[in-house]
């Protein structure tokens, strides 16, 4: 497939380097200067492109970006971009870095919210897991205790596509539900970041109580914060799941 990806942070070079190994054509945009991002696309196996570039004639869009930049997209962006092509929303909302974003503090769904900033349908995926379990914690279709990824969006097809694209980086997939569903595994809920397998994080996603996520979201960044040195990764995860035991 021919996939373009806006941010190259440790979410979106990740995936960028996962799908170029997968044997897909991968551009990649960010906010640097072309000659830094030429010589990381390199490093990806992807192409550089500029902004407006990176989205023609593509199959797939994926944006690694903060939720506070979603807004500073072009509004044309998207304006010659074919209905047919995916859009994947990969971010999560963060207030200490995104800032006091209103809706969303409010209760509207963190995809909804993106997807009408973009004025066009999203598919949730890509952000329910750690970047280094995202990097590293990939293994064969039908492999024991294989982690699994949640994927949110209302047009079924689009969600096998992406599904496929999960598969190639190495996870399985749980279909979440409509677009509306995404906030079961948004930050604050118990399968944002756990790393289950598929029979689990079913589990997570039916026990996510939405009025208790930003809760604990803010309560496990508080908690991480306050910490004297960060947590290795296998203790973060174990955090994690220790707010919801």
């Amino acid at each position: 497939m021919k996939i373009a990806i806006i941010g190259t942070g440790a979410i979106g070079g990740t995936i960028a380097k996962k799908m170029s190994a997968a044997g897909h054509q991968v551009k990649v945009n960010n906010t640097g200067n072309i000659d830094k991002l030429n010589a990381l696309a390199q490093e990806l196996g992807a192409t550089a492109a500029h902004q407006k570039e990176v989205v023609k004639d593509v199959d797939v869009i994926i944006l690694a970006i903060p939720t506070i930049a979603i807004p500073t997209l072009p509004k044309d962006l998207f304006a010659e971009v074919p209905q047919n092509v995916i859009v994947v929303d990969t971010s999560n909302y963060y207030p200490f870095r995104d800032a006091d974003m209103e809706e969303i503090k409010n209760g509207q769904v963190e995809s909804v919210w993106v997807s009408e900033q973009l004025g066009r349908p999203v598919i949730k995926a890509f952000n329910n897991l750690l970047a280094e379990t995202l990097a590293s914690g990939g293994k064969k279709p039908g492999d024991d205790d294989r982690i699994a990824m949640a994927i949110a969006g209302d047009d079924a097809e689009a969600k096998k596509v992406i599904a496929g694209l999960v598969d190639d980086a190495g996870y399985d997939t749980v279909d979440s539900g409509t677009l509306s569903e995404s906030w079961r595994h948004q930050p604050g809920t118990p399968a944002y970041c756990t790393e289950l397998n598929a029979a689990e994080l079913r589990q997570a996603l039916a026990d996510g109580v939405k009025d208790d996520a930003p809760i604990l979201r803010d309560k496990a960044i508080a908690e991480l914060s306050a910490m004297s040195t960060y947590p290795a990764h296998p203790e973060v995860v174990k955090f994690n799941r220790a707010l919801f035991a």
